[in-house]
């Protein structure tokens, strides 16, 4: 609804002193921690920190375009549940798919993260594409990334890259783990991505 600058400057005018955007926006400038958050400009009262999604997305495509150099890429959300969904069956004014049970169905839906990544990330505007599917779960999601590289690397070593970034420059936003964990392993974790 407040997804504008226009828009969530009401809240501006109602006494707020500053308003996060938690969606992608239009025109309001965007940040992600680790990303391009060293950006920020202190004097705009009005910013986005994109979504969820692209908080998730976003770290992991920097660390892997830094160090190998995305071409192109495809992602995919596998996403909890949200709070526009239906509980059941029931109408709906935008998309038919949108109306469907939350909890009784794999919903197919789009995304603006892959889009979202590009206006964070300059060098990969226009390079990543996406889809969503929204799951029965309450939460945790999961986002799968697969790119064309246009440098030579193993799986090896982009995990090791990754690895090193979540010891590192992104301690706290970007984690790493090669254990056989699930979705709720993460419930009550801080971190964007991992």
């Amino acid at each position: 609804v407040f997804t504008t600058i226009e828009k969530a400057s009401a809240h501006l005018e109602n006494g707020a002193k500053k308003v996060v955007i938690t969606a992608p926006s239009a025109d309001a400038p965007m940040y992600v921690c680790g990303v391009n958050l060293e950006n920020y400009n202190p004097c705009d009262k009005v910013i986005s920190n994109a979504s969820c999604t692209t908080n998730c997305l976003a770290p992991l495509a920097k660390v892997i375009h830094d160090n190998f150099e995305i071409v192109e890429g495809l992602m995919t959300t596998v996403h909890a549940t949200t709070a526009t969904q239906k509980t059941v069956d029931g109408p709906s004014g935008k998309n038919w798919r949108d109306g469907r049970g939350a909890g009784q169905n794999i919903i197919p839906a789009s995304t603006g993260a892959a889009k979202a990544v590009g206006k964070v990330i300059p060098s990969l505007n226009g390079k990543l594409t996406g889809m969503a599917f929204r799951v029965p779960t309450p939460n945790v999601s999961v986002v799968d990334l697969t790119c064309r590289l246009g440098k030579g690397a193993s799986l090896d070593q982009i995990k090791a890259k990754v690895k090193e970034a979540s010891e590192g420059a992104l301690k706290g936003i970007l984690g790493y783990t090669d254990e056989q964990v699930v979705s709720t392993d993460f419930v009550g974790d801080v971190r964007s991505s991992i």
